[in-house]
């Protein structure tokens, strides 16, 4: 199948979109799909150099809605060279694009969560924006698509409840990862040799932006109150792995100023050994979010067999629980401390039993690999004719 991927961004430092275009993206390559990704990044970037497949960067782009002149006519030249079109996000301008350039007929769209009445809530003026070109944008291009895809029923949930008038044609589709590196006592000890106040501790990882979505001020209260009382044990250490919220930089001073001193590591941002290293290193890893789509960080844990730590805002967290994978509580102080103390009420023997089934959830559901090839099932069912299937 010839597969073009539509995304504003692909820099890794973009998060779990841009990630997770990355990695379906090669496994479609790896399957024998034709597959290229259009962008509104600058052309020339570092990161794209080693992508295994083409990226037509159309940038520099202009302001919050990421708006590129030569988008729309880049899509209406390609056309007849791809069998379908997938979009990846809303709420700028390459959405529009396409919905503008592309046929109903063979063109799709992946929300990646950005329906969650979530957003609602917590920034309704940002909300009221969004209403102003609900009806002429978003809505078209959701109600234009052949199908809109979500990674988990709970995404498709959540999506109704966000604005009136919403309408799709729904499905649901797993997104997953690769496959760690087979090098886990190598990259473990990498992670500790950079960080050798680490080694021999119990540490439990926070992997991510530095932000106050992922529910960072619970988890730091919730772990100072945690220190302050006694109840947190003497061989546990707390590691705050991510960037910092460039856009709020004195939230996260005053955070780590608070913190200071409580058994909590701050190594940054982690990538290639590093990560993987701090994942295997650790005994759990924990994300107490107020939003979080599918968390990329949360299946990368359950790939290295460890037990997740996760709110009930996690989308995924229903199958953690189906799969007795990790933890859930609400997104809130007391249920951040309800996962610790679960946590620390474990035997050493219940704690390796729950990763050996975090791994097994990972090999059920979350294999790039099979999530690769379950949307190219969903797109052929939904009749998009293509050459692979023609040649048989």
């Amino acid at each position: 199948m010839r597969i073009l991927h539509v995304a504003s961004s692909l820099d890794p430092r973009g998060g779990g979109v841009a990630e997770a275009v990355r990695q379906m993206g090669a496994a479609l390559v790896r399957a024998g799909h034709t597959t290229e990704v259009v962008t509104v990044d600058a052309p020339g970037a570092a990161w794209s150099a080693n992508l295994p497949f083409p990226v037509h960067a159309l940038g520099p782009s202009r302001g919050s809605y990421q708006y590129a002149r030569g988008l729309e006519d880049f899509l209406r030249a390609r056309r007849a060279d791809f069998d379908c079109l997938v979009t990846h996000g809303l709420w700028q301008h390459h959405g529009f694009a396409a919905w503008r350039a592309w046929p109903k007929e063979t063109r799709f769209a992946f929300s990646h969560g950005m329906l969650d009445p979530w957003f609602k809530r917590t920034y309704p003026k940002k909300h009221l924006k969004k209403w102003l070109y609900w009806p002429w944008a978003e809505y078209r291009i959701l109600r234009g698509a052949k199908a809109v895809f979500f990674t988990c029923e709970e995404e498709r949930r959540l999506a109704r409840k966000s604005f009136w008038l919403y309408r799709a044609n729904e499905a649901v589709n797993p997104l997953g990862i690769e496959e760690p590196p087979d090098e886990a006592e190598r990259q473990k000890e990498i992670f500790l040799e950079k960080f050798p106040e680490l080694r021999g501790r119990r540490l439990i990882l926070f992997l991510g932006r530095l932000v106050v979505k992922k529910g960072v001020a619970d988890l730091l209260v919730t772990q100072a109150e945690f220190y302050r009382r006694g109840g947190w044990p003497q061989d546990v250490k707390l590691v705050m792995a991510g960037p910092e919220d460039e856009a709020n930089p004195e939230f996260l001073r005053k955070l780590r100023g608070s913190a200071d001193g409580k058994e909590i590591h701050w190594p940054g941002m982690l990538s290639g050994d590093l990560k993987w290293g701090a994942l295997h290193a650790v005994e759990a890893f924990i994300l107490p979010s107020h939003q979080e789509n599918f968390g990329i960080a949360v299946v990368e844990a359950l790939a290295c067999g460890k037990p997740v730590l996760i709110s009930n805002k996690v989308n995924i967290w229903r199958e953690i629980i189906e799969d007795d994978a990790g933890l859930v509580a609400d997104d809130t102080p007391d249920g951040t401390a309800d996962l610790f103390a679960r946590w620390f009420a474990l035997s050493a023997d219940e704690r390796t039993a729950m990763g050996r089934r975090a791994r097994a959830s990972f090999e059920k559901r979350y294999q790039i690999d099979r999530a690769a090839a379950a949307l190219v099932e969903q797109l052929r069912g939904l009749g998009v004719r293509d050459e692979m299937v023609s040649a048989s």
